[in-house]
């Protein structure tokens, strides 16, 4: 033997999450995939979906490494971007509901998205980011609104405050995908398929780009980490804007779960709601969610507790610890996530109870504490101070300039 496999169609295909979603779609067809309010789709109808959305992208001019823009709550058409503009071979940038038009035109500026989508609730914001990017020399994105998911202009027409040319998301999925759409797998399994900013904590915001990969092995990773079994039922309390939902748009899919959709994600009377009537196995985010889940059942005198537990991971800073007795008593499985979004999310685990360890990443490669100033790794006495550092995987070869890392 030579010593090595030459790759080939018959032993190797590039690694994306775009397969997660064609492959529940055979398996779990039928199964509920998004449940949003009385709006329920199957994975087969979210997989047409995609489809038709991608095909629309296609046929709109958007090529492969285009990047999409999406600045949209945990709403179903969120969920789908996930697959649909990777589908299309371009890379989704879904974007903080909070951001002002300043850093939000300074962020698509560096971006030069060709598209965004804007949920109705969003558009003023998204209009005076435009209007301040027009002063520079940067091209605008085309701009296609998301109504509620029942709404769709019914004469194809478009609120007149927006831009001429301004699309309706509900109206482009009126159309079946064409017959001769094939998906755009990536050429390149570190291709790249999503553009994540930080909070700007250190200076202006930075986008970090994860790859096809990347993704593919961190939703794996979450699986493990978050204790998911098949066919899990996953209330969206974390934003999906945040690392791309810690990579829990493709895990779900890859279980065949079912997604809770909520518009407000920190009510906590839809919150409790949504687990007793859906059954809810698996929440996250960070950890207010915690605070208004226990001063909710004080207020409400909730003693009863869940009907089975559900597994809760928060990534932050923790609350006193009287909160999180009162919520494990209400139910919960606590977990404290630890990460960046460099990691894709968090990269180590640990459950808030005495006696369980906590659970890494498990394709997270060389993590370590090392001494900043010399790089070399601190002695592990749990008294000399250093600093935890990853080595991600999050982009490579094939990633457009404007995201070439500067390290």
């Amino acid at each position: 033997m030579n010593g090595g496999f030459m790759p080939c169609s018959a032993n190797y295909i590039p690694l994306s999450p775009i397969s997660f979603l064609e492959r529940t779609a055979v398996v779990n067809g039928d199964k509920p995939s998004v449940v949003y309010g009385d709006l329920r789709f199957s994975w087969k109808e979210t997989r047409q979906r995609c489809l038709n959305f991608a095909s629309a992208l296609v046929q709109l001019g958007v090529s492969r490494h285009d990047v999409v823009a999406a600045i949209a709550p945990n709403i179903p058409a969120l969920y789908e971007l996930h697959f649909s503009v990777p589908m299309a071979g371009a890379i989704l940038c879904a974007l903080n509901v909070r951001l002002d038009s300043p850093t939000l035109s300074l962020i698509l500026q560096q971006l030069e998205a060709k598209i965004i989508l804007v949920d109705y609730q969003y558009i003023q914001v998204v209009l005076q980011a435009l209007e301040k990017l027009s002063q520079t020399k940067c091209k605008p994105p085309l701009i296609i609104l998301i109504p509620e998911c029942d709404q769709s202009s019914s004469n194809g027409t478009i609120d007149h405050d927006l831009p001429p040319g301004s699309l309706n998301y509900n109206d482009l999925q009126g159309s079946t995908a064409k017959p001769d759409f094939e998906i755009r797998r990536p050429n390149n399994e570190c291709d790249p398929i999503s553009v994540n900013y930080t909070s700007g904590s250190t200076g202006n915001p930075k986008g970090v780009v994860y790859s096809h990969r990347a993704v593919y092995l961190n939703s794996l990773a979450a699986i493990f980490q978050s204790e998911m079994a098949k066919m899990p039922v996953f209330l969206w309390t974390v934003d999906m804007f945040r690392c791309n939902g810690w990579c829990f748009p493709w895990a779900v899919a890859a279980l065949g779960g079912t997604n809770i959709c909520l518009r407000n994600n920190v009510s906590a009377k839809l919150i409790f709601e949504a687990i007793d009537l859906h059954k809810v196995t698996h929440l996250c985010g960070s950890p207010c969610i915690l605070n208004i889940l226990a001063h909710h059942a004080s207020d409400c005198n909730r003693i009863r507790p869940l009907k089975s537990r559900v597994n809760i991971v928060v990534a932050g800073a923790l609350p006193p610890p009287h909160i999180l007795k009162q919520v494990a008593e209400l139910g919960f499985n606590v977990s404290h996530g630890y990460g960046m979004t460099e990691a894709l999310g968090p990269a180590i685990v640990t459950p808030c109870k005495p006696g369980l360890e906590s659970q890494y990443n498990l394709t997270m490669e060389g993590v370590d504490v090392k001494d900043p100033s010399t790089m070399g790794s601190v002695p592990y006495d749990g008294k000399t101070m250093g600093e935890i550092m990853f080595r991600g995987q999050h982009f490579d070869v094939g990633v457009p300039e404007k995201f070439q890392s500067n390290e």
